[in-house]
């Protein structure tokens, strides 16, 4: 199924995203974490990194850490971004407590057509 989400993070760097982290906002406004994508293949992560802009203070995500994998105690080394990028993504129905897809996302492409308003809430 195809959902589009913000992204709000990366791994790599913002000249070669690894993988996207990847948000939405719920009903208050906040900016909530809901999953992230599969490794990025090169030719995506170059189109992706000219859309990315280095996080500013008062990012949403500051002061958070990611985990690695599912049931994973490794931390993800990320750079926030400006969570303006609206993405396409595949994922599958499973969902943790928290309602996080519970699998990576696989890209399917940026929508910079898209703001972060046009997104449903989490």
């Amino acid at each position: 199924m195809i959902r589009e989400a913000i992204v709000g993070a990366i791994t790599g760097s913002l000249a070669a995203p690894r993988t996207l982290l990847l948000g939405r906002y719920d009903d208050e406004g906040r900016f909530q974490y809901v999953g992230r994508t599969t490794t990025l293949a090169r030719a995506a992560g170059a189109a992706v990194a000219g859309l990315l802009a280095a996080g500013r203070g008062g990012h949403p995500w500051t002061g958070w850490s990611f985990s690695a994998g599912w049931g994973s105690q490794e931390t993800l080394n990320v750079t926030l971004v400006e969570p303006d990028l609206v993405v396409e993504v595949g994922v599958d129905v499973a969902r943790d407590a928290s309602g996080r897809w519970r699998h990576p996302a696989r890209w399917h492409r940026a929508r910079p057509d898209l703001s972060p308003t046009d997104i449903p809430t989490f």
